[in-house]
C-alpha cells in the first residue's frame, strides 16, 4: 500500500538498509517496514559455508592428477562484501543477483592458483602423497591472497578429500608398486632365509666354540690335577723324607743311646769286674777247701756232697764204697720236699 512494505530476515542474516543512499538501519535479524521507492535492502548470510571443489592439475613430470577436497569460510565483514558483491534482495527477499556463486568462485580460483603452484613443482608419486601438503598451501594461498583479503571472509579451513591420478596411469602405479612389492617380498624371503643361513653358521659356530671351550677347560682340569699329582706326590716324597729324617735322626739317638749305654754297662761291669777282683785277690791263692771251712754252713746236707765231691775226686784211689740207702733217701725226700 502506497509502496510500504515489511520484510523480515532470520539471526544468520546481516541486513544494511539503504535509504536515498544512506544506510538508515543494519544489523543481523532485523524486521522493519520500509518505503520501497527510496529504499534498498543488502541481506549477507553470515553462517559458516563449506566450499566443494574439484581441480585437474598436472605435475611436474606432465602427468594429470585430480584433486578434490572443500574449504570452510565465514563472512567476518558484511559491509566490506557488500561493497564488492551485489547482495540486494527484492521486496520478497529473493536475491536480485547470484553473486554468492561469484564469491564462491573466487575463493576456488584463489585455492586452485595455490594448489597449481605448488603441484607444478612435484612428481606424480610425490603428489598423490601431498594431500596434507596441498590442504597447508591452499591455507597459506588463502589467507596472504588480497582478493580473498578484500571479501571481508575468513578461511575456516580446507580439507583434501583425494588426490588421484588417471585411471591409466593408476593402473600403471598399481603394476608397478605390485611389482614393486613383490620385490620387496622376494627379498624379504631371501633375507629371511639368509637370515636363517646365518643364524645356522652362528649356532654352529657356538656350538664349535662351545666345544672348543670345553675341551679347553678339560685340558685345564687336567692339567691342573696333573699339577696337583705332581705335587702331592712331592708333597708324599718330602714327607717319607722328612720321616726317613726323623727315623735316621731317631736311629742316630738311639744309636748314641746304645752307645752310651754300652760304655755305661761296660764301664760298669769293669767297675763291678774291679771291685770283684780287688775283692777275690785275697782269697785268689787259698784252697777252696780252706774256703768252704771258712764258709762255715752248718747243713749237714752241704757237708755230705762236699764229701761226695771229695770222693769223685778221689774215685780212682777208692776201691769201694757202700752208702746206705737210708742217707739216699734223706737226701732225696729233702730236694722233692723242697719242689713241692
Amino acid at each position: 500500500m502506497f509502496g510500504i512494505n515489511h520484510i523480515k530476515f532470520d539471526a544468520m542474516t546481516y541486513v544494511l538498509h539503504y535509504k536515498n543512499g544512506n544506510i538508515e538501519r543494519e544489523g543481523r535479524g532485523l524486521s522493519f517496514f520500509y518505503f520501497a521507492p527510496n529504499s534498498s535492502i543488502v541481506a549477507i548470510p553470515m553462517g559458516s559455508n563449506d566450499l566443494p571443489f574439484i581441480f585437474n592439475e598436472s605435475t611436474n613430470d606432465y602427468q594429470t592428477i585430480s584433486i578434490q577436497g572443500q574449504i570452510s569460510y565465514k563472512i567476518m565483514n558484511p559491509k566490506i562484501l557488500a561493497d564488492v558483491l551485489d547482495f540486494t534482495v527484492n521486496d520478497n527477499g529473493q536475491y536480485k543477483k547470484n553473486d554468492i556463486e561469484k564469491l564462491n568462485q573466487r575463493i576456488i580460483n584463489e585455492a586452485q592458483t595455490a594448489t597449481s603452484s605448488f603441484i607444478h613443482e612435484i612428481k606424480l608419486k610425490d603428489a598423490i602423497r601431498s594431500a596434507k601438503a596441498v590442504e597447508k598451501s591452499i591455507l597459506e594461498g588463502l589467507k596472504l591472497s588480497q582478493a580473498v583479503n578484500m571479501l571481508g571472509i575468513e578461511i575456516l579451513g580446507a580439507n583434501i578429500l583425494a588426490v588421484q591420478a588417471t585411471p591409466e596411469m593408476a593402473r600403471a602405479l598399481e603394476t608397478e608398486t605390485r611389482e614393486k612389492l613383490q620385490q620387496e617380498a622376494d627379498q624379504a624371503i631371501y633375507e629371511r632365509r639368509n637370515f636363517a643361513v646365518e643364524q645356522e653358521r652362528k649356532i654352529k659356530e657356538s656350538e664349535l666354540n662351545t666345544e672348543i671351550a670345553v675341551e679347553e677347560k678339560q685340558k685345564q682340569i687336567a692339567e691342573k690335577k696333573m699339577e696337583s699329582e705332581v705335587q702331592k706326590a712331592e708333597n708324599e716324597r718330602k714327607l717319607r723324607e722328612m720321616r726317613l729324617a726323623a727315623d735316621i735322626a731317631v736311629e742316630n739317638q738311639r744309636k748314641q743311646l746304645i752307645e752310651q749305654k754300652t760304655g755305661n754297662d761296660k764301664k760298669e761291669a769293669e767297675t763291678q769286674g774291679y771291685v770283684i777282683e780287688t775283692t777275690l785277690k785275697p782269697y785268689k791263692d787259698i784252697d777252696w777247701k780252706t774256703l768252704t771251712a771258712l764258709n762255715n754252713n752248718p747243713d749237714p746236707k752241704f757237708n755230705i756232697a762236699l764229701a761226695f765231691r771229695q770222693l769223685a775226686e778221689n774215685a780212682d784211689r777208692i776201691g769201694h764204697l757202700n752208702i746206705t740207702p737210708e742217707l739216699l733217701e734223706s737226701i732225696l725226700n729233702d730236694k722233692y720236699n723242697k719242689r713241692h
